[in-house]
C-alpha cells in the first residue's frame, strides 16, 4: 500500500490559508487533514464546517476530515464532500457508532474510525464491514505538541495484524500525533499508511513545505 500524507491545517498559517494550500499542492500533500474539535470531546474548539466547505471549492486535494466532537452524527450534512474525501469519527464519540459511519457513506465519501490511545485495536472489529480507514491517535486528541505516546508502534502493529485478519487488507491505517520524521519511519515499518504531519514534520521554520514534505517522505 501506498505511503501518503495528509497535512494538518490546524498548523497552518490561518490568515493566509489560501496561498499555504497552493503550497500544499506544489509539495505533493495527499489529503488536507481538518481537524473539528467541539471543545467537549476535547477540550478545544478549532476549524469549523464553512471553512471546510470554501477549501473544497478552492483545491483538488481530497479532505481528510478529523472529527473530534460529541455525537459527530448532528454534523455530517453540513460538509459537501465527494468520493475522495474521508470524515473519520471516533469510537468513544457515539454510543451507536456504526450509524454515523453509515451516515458517512451515504454521503459518496470514505468512513473513517479513530481509536483513541487508550481504546484498544479489538473495539473496531464489530465495525470492520463499516470503515475505508482506521485512524491510531498515537497522542491524546485535542492540543498539537504533545509526546508520541509509548504504546502507539505496538498499537500500529496490532492493528495492521488485526485489519489483514478481518480481511481489510487494503483499508490504511492513519497515525496523528508527533509524527516527526523519526517516529514516522518507525510507524511506517509497523504498518501505518497515512501520516498526519502538523510542527513536528511539515509547518517548520526552516524548511520550505517542499523541502519539508520530501525529507519526510525520504525516511519512510
Amino acid at each position: 500500500m501506498a505511503k501518503m500524507t495528509s497535512a494538518s491545517l490546524m498548523c497552518a498559517d490561518l490568515l493566509n490559508l489560501e496561498n499555504g494550500i497552493k503550497e500544499l499542492e506544489k509539495a505533493g500533500i495527499d489529503y488536507l487533514h481538518i481537524d473539528i474539535m467541539d471543545g467537549a470531546f476535547v477540550p478545544n474548539i478549532t476549524l469549523g464546517f464553512d471553512l471546510i466547505n470554501s477549501i473544497k471549492k478552492t483545491t483538488k486535494i481530497p479532505l481528510d476530515i478529523h472529527m473530534m466532537v460529541d455525537e459527530p452524527a448532528r454534523f455530517i450534512e453540513r460538509m459537501n464532500v465527494d468520493k475522495d474525501d474521508i470524515i473519520c469519527v471516533h469510537y468513544e464519540s457515539e454510543k451507536h457508532i456504526h450509524r454515523t459511519l453509515e451516515a458517512i457513506r451515504s454521503k459518496g465519501c470514505k468512513a473513517g474510525l479513530a481509536l483513541n490511545p487508550q481504546t484498544p485495536v479489538e473495539n473496531a472489529e464489530p465495525l470492520a464491514e463499516y470503515i475505508d480507514m482506521l485512524l491510531v491517535m498515537t497522542v491524546s486528541p485535542g492540543f498539537a505538541g504533545q509526546k508520541m505516546f509509548a504504546g502507539a508502534e505496538r498499537k500500529v502493529e496490532k492493528a495492521r495484524r488485526l485489519l489483514n485478519e478481518w480481511g481489510l487488507q487494503n483499508v490504511p491505517i492513519e497515525v496523528d500525533g508527533n509524527i516527526s520524521l523519526e517516529n514516522g519511519r518507525k510507524l511506517s515499518l509497523k504498518g501505518a499508511d497515512i501520516f498526519v504531519l502538523g510542527t513536528s514534520a511539515l509547518f517548520l521554520k526552516d524548511k520550505t513545505l517542499s523541502q519539508a514534505s520530501d525529507d519526510f517522505k525520504a525516511v519512510l
